[in-house]
């Protein structure tokens, strides 16, 4: 499912436009600033980005140069009330897909939101794999390479490499995965199996110099790789 970052300041227009990218089939994270924007950006991945140019802590221009920074492929589409000539050309030299200016229609919004993902090709999502030049998981191939090294991992890890890089930078709880687990014979996964798991699969895919799995005592745990 293409993942798409929305970063408007006001909360009502957010809120509609969460609403409406999410009915239309779109995993959709919001942000209200600049600073939000580019950790998010930072250490998830997205399709699409759609950014407002007035942010309460910056200039939605910035924060593009920013966002190519990062991730130089992810598309951009500005949404904003400057409809001013050179400020829709400094977008577009900025490298946006598109510029909508303020009202707009959003059966409009969302065929150009369509358009820009489809241009930028298809994306590699943790449906498919993960990767970072380092850990390189395959989900279909069921195929996990650290370094040069060509990993052994059971089907119950590859089950937890899914789960956890799907949901990358946000707590997924033992309850979770407790509910989606199942041994090789149908069983459920208990609490006391599930530990021994997730530190067996670290130590197969962390070293000193890579951290991928971070605990949160009480709740469950974050998937803190950032993929390239």
């Amino acid at each position: 499912m293409e993942r798409i970052l929305v970063v408007e300041d006001d909360l009502a227009l957010s809120a509609g436009l969460c609403f409406e990218l999410d009915s239309a089939g779109y995993t959709v994270v919001a942000a209200y600033n600049c600073n939000k924007a580019v950790s998010l950006v930072s250490q998830e991945s997205f399709s699409l980005a759609v950014l407002d140019v007035n942010l309460p802590d910056g200039s939605g221009f910035d924060l593009c140069s920013t966002v190519k920074e990062i991730r130089p492929e992810l598309p951009v589409i500005f949404l904003t009330a400057n409809d001013l000539e050179q400020d829709i050309l400094n977008g577009f030299d900025l490298g946006a897909e598109d510029y909508i200016t303020k009202p707009f229609n959003m059966k409009i919004l969302l065929r150009r939101v369509e358009v820009a993902i489809r241009r930028a090709g298809p994306s590699k999502t943790a449906e498919d794999g993960w990767g970072d030049g380092w850990l390189q998981l395959d989900f279909g191939a069921l195929t996990a390479v650290r370094g040069t090294e060509k990993l052994s991992i059971t089907p119950n890890e590859y089950k937890l490499l899914k789960i956890l890089t799907a949901s990358a930078g946000n707590i997924v709880t033992r309850q979770i995965l407790l509910e989606k687990l199942w041994d090789s014979g149908g069983n459920f996964i208990d609490d006391h199996t599930l530990t021994v798991t997730l530190n067996r699969l670290r130590g197969k895919i962390e070293d000193k110099e890579h951290s991928y799995i971070r605990t949160v005592r009480g709740m469950g745990y974050i998937w803190t790789g950032r993929q390239n």
